[in-house]
């Protein structure tokens, strides 16, 4: 029998798990000495960390080399293909005075965790990681997957709807992701979801995984990808009426993907005014959380720190919760504290 710890469920609060086989997690024991949820405010929330809550790594060329290669088809641009690895992160976070990083997992390693898992390895005090849930898995392998990665210090599952068989949604009655997405919730695990071509072609599948498990942590990345046009505004509709949701969040991420482009440029005041200030009185401090979209960043006006610098001068008196707060509320704490 082997006991492993897994992530804090909030703050102060230890979770111990206890493995009888691979594929069985038994829990003997959780001690709380602080009750976290998302109804939490700000004053239970710790003040002094920004964390990046949106951002990916992969190996450069000689790493992909030398034993962490690409998957098929999914090299990265060239632009940027050796400005992501872990080590160029710490830089840029170091630079911008960003304390920890949620590395979501990259579609260029797709499957394969090993980079990831090894970044956070090193750096444990600095990163956490989301993984990419693979469609393909039948119910039982997807969960024994999940449970592996949280032993391995990834907190968080990602949900690319594109991945799914076309025609087949991620709340398909009895399919993996259903059982992934209720799993989640046994675990305390937020389960982000991409909705790379907009909210709006994916809205009646969340509201299924919504139903399907109430008390699983949803959050949207990227604003929802309700872009600054007439269809992302239509969209923009649906997602605040998520709000109504007390387990739906949303990423303050990826700025530029959102700008109405040549109309919008950095430092955004269109994404604030259209999105983000809408966003904060709707959902309000406590469901929203800062991310960049590290190293795509890289090639946008602004680059990493200038990113920082903008979603935390929109916080203003939120800052706590957003730059940080809300992250470690829900994924657990990341380092030791500033002094």
């Amino acid at each position: 029998r082997r006991e492993r710890i897994l992530r804090p469920l909030g703050p102060l609060s230890l979770i111990i798990a206890c493995f009888t086989c691979r594929r069985e997690l038994v829990w003997v024991a959780a001690f709380s000495l602080q009750m976290s949820s998302l109804s939490s405010t700000p004053s239970t929330v710790i003040p002094t960390k920004v964390v990046d809550s949106h951002l990916h790594v992969w190996a450069s060329s000689s790493q992909a080399a030398s034993g962490y290669p690409y998957a098929d088809g999914q090299d990265p641009p060239s632009k940027i293909a050796d400005l992501a690895s872990s080590e160029a992160l710490i830089e840029q976070m170091d630079g911008a005075g960003v304390d920890g990083a949620l590395i979501v997992q990259p579609i260029n390693h797709k499957f394969d965790h090993s980079y990831v898992a090894s970044a956070i390895k090193t750096r444990p005090e600095r990163f956490k990681g989301m993984l990419l849930h693979d469609p393909s898995l039948n119910p039982e392998d997807a969960v024994s997957k999940l449970e592996d990665l949280a032993l391995q210090g990834f907190v968080g599952v990602r949900f690319n709807p594109y991945l799914w068989p076309e025609g087949t949604d991620m709340s398909e009655p009895g399919g993996c992701g259903v059982a992934v997405y209720k799993r989640c919730a046994e675990l305390n695990m937020p389960v982000g979801v991409m909705c790379f071509k907009g909210l709006e072609l994916h809205f009646d599948d969340i509201l299924k995984l919504i139903q399907a498990s109430p008390d699983t942590i949803l959050v949207l990345d990227h604003f929802g990808f309700t872009r600054l046009d007439e269809g992302g505004d239509k969209a923009f509709q649906q997602l605040l009426s998520l709000s109504k949701y007390p387990n739906v969040l949303v990423k303050v991420s990826a700025l530029f993907r959102i700008a109405e482009p040549g109309a919008d440029p950095f430092p955004f005041e269109g994404v604030r005014a259209k999105r983000f200030d809408p966003l904060l009185e709707s959902f309000g401090a406590d469901r929203l959380m800062f991310g960049t979209d590290f190293p795509f960043v890289l090639d946008e006006d602004g680059g990493y720190k200038g990113t920082v610098d903008v979603v935390c001068s929109w916080a203003g008196g939120n800052r706590a919760a957003i730059m940080g707060g809300n992250a470690e509320r829900i994924f657990g704490g990341w380092g030791v504290l500033k002094t």
